[in-house]
């Protein structure tokens, strides 16, 4: 019987990781909590909401790992690795992580990229064992489960998204032995046996070479191991999450043990996947969307046509895109890179109307015109995006509120004192859903000032004006940083035509992150178009990221 709770639990405190007492009567390790719970986990203990998306990841997935096959650098890990169904289902699960991962295509949750691992496992197993559908969802759910847990008890550390590599250690543990019927004996020792030597990823080597196949294929190689020795008797330690010595002491810049524990079987982090459409890195789907609704309604057939791009974003994005650009030089810029790379997939979709793996691979990733076009993106910060990031569940607001004063110095490693500064302000009332005030533009290759319309709220606002042009744009500042209040925008599906100035047209979508892009075209090109959308995240994306985490 599953518990409805339909209030957020409380977030316990944060704290170094302690070493649990041995001994009769000491609390069982949080490691073995969670592995008791996930091997007695049955079909009818799971809300059918969470069986249903489980169907739509498994379908996304299954898309991804399509996907990657196609390309090149699939192909050549199916011919040195074997097809992605084997009589080995140790094999499969390892080809079908690889191939599902490296394309940025996969699912995001709270906490981690889970489905490299949690679908890739228990389907190859599933295939082997001749499983049907519930028995194959159910150790979907089982994996989802386990790794989201112990991802989000780590999620404030030096490791996370793609680079979290323990995810799929975990993942792939609990996805097979859900479909084996292990026994929880057995899953605390696979599980302690996989967590013992954990991947630390070099982010060289996964931006920009081939072995970013192996970010998902690897753990789940070491987690098939882990298995087998488990089921031979190997031990391995039950507290080793919680050790002074032990995973979350070294991963976790703020432990937060309770996580992995909290709410079990009220709590399903499953119910946190939203599915991408695109190819691409954090808060870049919703850009993508803006840019290919630009197209349409713009239509601009070469660079010259553009004046501006503007993408309005969070301080993660902004952070991801810093890391990328280290990377992408321009034609020939490698693939890992490039899907973290705003400037290039809004240009590429803006100029194009569509963006596909295709677009990150010769010959189209390399010709002049996009990017001549993504040379003319810049990033803007948003501080309402950002702090509706701390409010949202991931990928990582839960685990800053969870952590509460203690995630200070790991916000100030994301994005300084103003981090620091925004996610303090997504904790007062009412924070919630307090849209778009004053973004900065900051200096940087992607980052240039920037003139814009002066704030006219729609409240307050002369009557007489409306219908009639806009004012003219504010003159241009001086300095580095400049701040300004856009437009806010009017109700979904209107526009406003207001004469030949210039071609405007801002589409407001939040997304992982929160992102609003503005594109303005050359003057005399078309009239003026203003159109602002608020496109509920939870009927595309999966469900909304600026809501409580609730069950």
């Amino acid at each position: 019987m599953t518990v409805e709770n339909t209030a957020r639990p409380a977030a316990p405190a944060a704290g170094p990781a302690t070493a649990a007492p041995h001994g009769p009567g000491a609390p069982e390790p949080p490691l073995a909590t969670l592995a008791r719970w996930a091997a007695a986990l049955r079909p009818e203990d799971i809300p059918e909401r969470t069986l249903a998306l489980a169907a739509s990841q498994l379908l996304s997935q299954l898309a991804s790992i399509r996907a990657g096959a196609e390309q090149p650098l699939g192909r050549l890990l199916v011919k040195g690795f074997g097809p992605p169904f084997q009589d080995d289902p140790r094999a499969s699960a390892r080809v079908l992580a690889g191939l599902g991962s490296w394309l940025n295509l996969d699912d995001t949750a709270y906490a981690g990229h889970l489905s490299n691992s949690t679908v890739a496992v228990p389907l190859a197993y599933a295939h082997h064992r001749r499983l049907d559908g519930t028995a194959l969802l159910t150790s979907i759910i089982a994996a989802n489960e386990c790794a989201a847990r112990i991802t989000a008890a780590a999620t404030l550390g030096p490791l996370r998204g793609h680079s979290a590599l323990h995810t799929h250690l975990v993942g792939a543990t609990a996805g097979r032995l859900h479909c084996e019927g292990a026994g929880a004996k057995q899953w605390t020792d696979a599980l302690g046996l996989a967590l013992a030597m954990p991947p630390w990823p070099l982010l060289r080597a996964f931006l920009a070479s081939d072995a970013r196949l192996f970010n998902a294929f690897a753990p789940v190689s070491t987690a098939m191991d882990a298995c087998d020795a488990a089921a031979a008797g190997f031990q391995g330690p039950a507290d080793l999450l919680e050790h002074p010595d032990g995973f979350l002491a070294r991963f976790a810049t703020v432990p937060l043990p309770s996580a992995v524990t909290d709410g079990l079987g009220e709590r399903w982090h499953t119910d946190t996947l939203s599915f991408k459409m695109h190819p691409g890195g954090p808060g870049v789907d919703a850009a993508i969307d803006c840019a290919l609704d630009l197209h349409r309604a713009l239509t601009p057939r070469r660079p010259d046509d553009i004046a501006d791009i503007v993408v309005e974003t969070s301080l993660y994005t902004l952070a991801a895109q810093r890391t990328a650009e280290r990377y992408v030089h321009g034609p020939g810029a490698p693939l890992g890179a490039l899907v973290l790379h705003t400037p290039y997939t809004v240009a590429t979709a803006f100029l194009t109307g569509g963006l596909s793996v295709g677009d990150f691979t010769p010959p189209r990733r390399d010709e002049q015109a996009r990017w001549q076009a993504a040379r003319l993106v810049r990033l803007v910060h948003d501080p309402a995006m950002t702090r509706a990031l701390f409010t949202s569940e991931a990928p990582f607001g839960e685990a800053v509120r969870r952590a509460g004063p203690d995630a200070e110095a790991w916000l100030r490693s994301l994005g300084g004192p103003e981090a620091v500064a925004l996610a303090a302000d997504a904790e007062r009332p009412g924070a919630r859903g307090r849209l778009r005030p004053r973004p900065q533009t900051h200096r940087g290759p992607c980052h240039r000032p920037a003139h814009r319309r002066p704030h006219r709220d729609p409240r307050t606002h002369d009557p007489a004006r409306r219908g009639r042009p806009p004012h003219p744009p504010a003159p241009r500042r001086s300095g580095a940083t400049e701040v300004h209040r856009p437009r806010r925008p009017t109700p979904c599906g209107r526009a406003r035509h207001a004469g030949r100035r210039h071609v405007l047209r801002r589409i407001v979508c939040l997304d992982r992150g929160g992102t609003a892009l503005t594109a303005a075209t050359r003057p005399d090109v078309s009239p003026v178009l203003t159109h602002a959308v608020r496109r509920p995240i939870g009927k595309r994306f999966g469900p909304c990221l600026d809501t409580p985490f609730r069950t």
